[in-house]
């Protein structure tokens, strides 16, 4: 589940990109992903007190501008029953991030939102997690 980059070295600080990871995996539910995500967010280098705060993002100041750009864009991206992307925010992305790495981020969230889906539908399991689940 780790193929969610286009081939080649990314242009990205892989801390961000598994904090856009984590962050649609949140939103999909995806309770592997999370797991797989946020660990290999620690690994890149990523503090607790971010990843805990990362569902609240807008209402911490803990996030650069260009973290916030990349959040923002994977949150409209991947709420597309609420509406398309709006300009403003591919506007505000397009603003922190060169053609290349905004290519790379739209390749990411797509690629990470079919792997949430898969692992939603799935129910893979948490890494190092006991084989149950609630209520069984």
């Amino acid at each position: 589940m780790r193929s969610t980059r286009p081939p080649g070295r990314s242009a990205w600080e892989p801390a961000l990109l598994e904090l856009v990871r984590s962050r649609v995996s949140q939103l999909n539910g995806c309770a592997y992903c999370v797991d797989l995500h946020t660990r290999d967010a620690r690994t890149a280098g990523e503090t607790e007190q971010r990843l805990y705060a990362l569902p609240v993002w807008r209402e911490t100041p803990f996030f650069t501008d260009r973290e916030r750009a990349a959040l923002e864009r994977a949150e409209a991206a991947t709420s597309l029953t609420e509406g398309p992307v709006t300009n403003e925010v591919y506007g505000r992305a397009a603003a922190e991030f060169t053609e290349v790495e905004l290519a790379e981020l739209i390749w990411t969230i797509t690629v990470i939102n079919a792997w949430n889906r898969l692992g939603a539908t799935a129910r893979p399991w948490p890494l190092d997690r006991p084989r149950s689940r609630p209520g069984q």
